[in-house]
């Protein structure tokens, strides 16, 4: 039995951008550890039925996921590549509309359930001698010093590492107990997630609709169903949880204006809140924040994961260096470097998603004719809109080597 306590780096959750870490981490000299409270399904035990939690994959966490030896495994699965993106304003012309052919790219990203994503990754993770996975591990106690930082788990086992890197979420347990304040506020919103059946083809394309509640989306799925994010108020949200199925396919063929036909097939439903959240720092000595552990935005226009995914390229490809030099990885002059290179990014790319957001559920007057001739004139402007495009599915910035196109 594996009996080691000391490690170079400890990641504790493995989720996909923990586990991700992990995987950008093997055979690089460090001694790593991932904790994780519940271990994930297997590949082989995956069912045929799609999972509720799918997220909208960038060509750039496609590239991560490459050079990770991780996307063959969900691509001999079921992913979904979309093409198309049909953007409009329920209260309005207001109409964008972004197409890969535009761009001379095969697509504009995938969608792949949450899951698989894990799943793969656990599987590559696995293959890595330097590699620990500890399962089931719960972090309950730190304590950071000049050279290590120790921890306590559930079961009462100690570690010590000289870097503990916090992947484990919104509730960040690693955040809270390493006393990195977050700031942030709740939409007073949640979304609906189901997986549902259209009359008529979703022809790879990604739909969203905005409605004064918030917005609808459409995400395509490969057997030719789609997954649903619906944004709405709790108590709304309450309601079309209870309905019957009927009843609820036609709520929901009425709130998208029937752009894909009836809803033929409805399966299970499922809500989670929605806000926005910030640590406002993401490094400590000896401690890092990757993921949702560092910052939480609306899924509007689904960057979170892929924001993630970013911060642990970054940070891998930091702590690399840092090797390299012969550096602590848990120095916090190493750190800072991560830090800079993805916080202004991530907040960016935060305050957009929160204007986008205030914007569209604003129903004065004023602002109804200033979003929609907005949306208009940006999708005439057809090289300011395919800046746009490029920047989202992280074909341009400052990207870490992995998410980078190989030459």
């Amino acid at each position: 039995m594996e009996r080691n306590t000391d490690y170079d780096i400890i990641i504790n959750g493995g989720g996909m951008v923990g586990a991700a870490l992990a995987c950008a981490l093997g055979d690089s000299g460090y001694r790593v550890a991932l904790l994780e409270g519940r271990r994930p399904l297997s590949l082989s035990a995956l069912d045929r039925e799609v999972d509720l939690r799918v997220s909208a994959i960038s060509r750039a966490s496609q590239r991560i996921f490459q050079a990770l030896g991780a996307w063959e495994e969900m691509a001999a699965r079921r992913v979904s590549p979309y093409r198309e993106m049909q953007v409009w304003d329920a209260s309005g012309p207001g109409y964008i509309h972004f197409d890969a052919a535009d761009l001379g790219e095969p697509q504009l990203g995938w969608i792949i359930e949450n899951r698989l994503i894990q799943a793969a990754l656990w599987a590559r993770a696995e293959a890595f001698a330097n590699v620990q996975l500890l399962c089931p591990a719960q972090l309950e106690w730190l304590a950071v010093e000049d050279d290590r930082i120790r921890l306590r788990l559930g079961s009462g086992r100690y570690l010590s590492s000289r870097l503990l890197v916090g992947a484990d979420g919104a509730r960040s347990r690693t955040r809270i107990l390493t006393g990195i304040a977050a700031g942030g506020w709740g939409y007073h919103q949640q979304a609906v997630v189901a997986v549902v059946a259209t009359e008529r083809s979703h022809r790879e394309t990604a739909w969203q609709r905005f409605l004064p509640t918030g917005p609808l989306a459409f995400l395509p799925l490969a057997d030719g169903r789609c997954s649903i994010v619906w944004s709405t108020t709790p108590e709304q949200a309450g309601k079309l949880l209870a309905l019957e199925e009927g009843d609820f396919a036609a709520e929901l063929a009425a709130a998208f204006g029937h752009r894909l036909g009836a809803i033929t097939k409805v399966g299970p439903r499922g809500a989670f809140p929605l806000g926005l959240q910030y640590a406002l720092g993401y490094v400590r000595p000896r401690v890092a924040l990757v993921g949702d552990a560092a910052h939480v935005i609306h899924p509007l226009a689904g960057q979170g994961v892929n924001l993630g995914l970013l911060d642990a390229a970054a940070l891998a490809e930091v702590l690399g260096q840092a090797l390299a030099e012969d550096r602590d990885p848990g120095a916090l002059g190493v750190l800072r470097r991560y830090e800079r290179w993805r916080k202004g990014d991530n907040l960016l790319t935060m305050g957009t998603m929160d204007i986008f957001k205030r914007l569209f559920g604003n129903q004065l007057a004023p602002v109804r004719w200033l979003r929609n001739a907005g949306l208009l004139l940006t999708d005439a402007a057809t090289p300011m809109k395919n800046q746009l495009a490029r920047r989202a599915m992280g074909l341009t910035g400052d990207l870490p080597r992995l998410a980078r196109e190989s030459s």
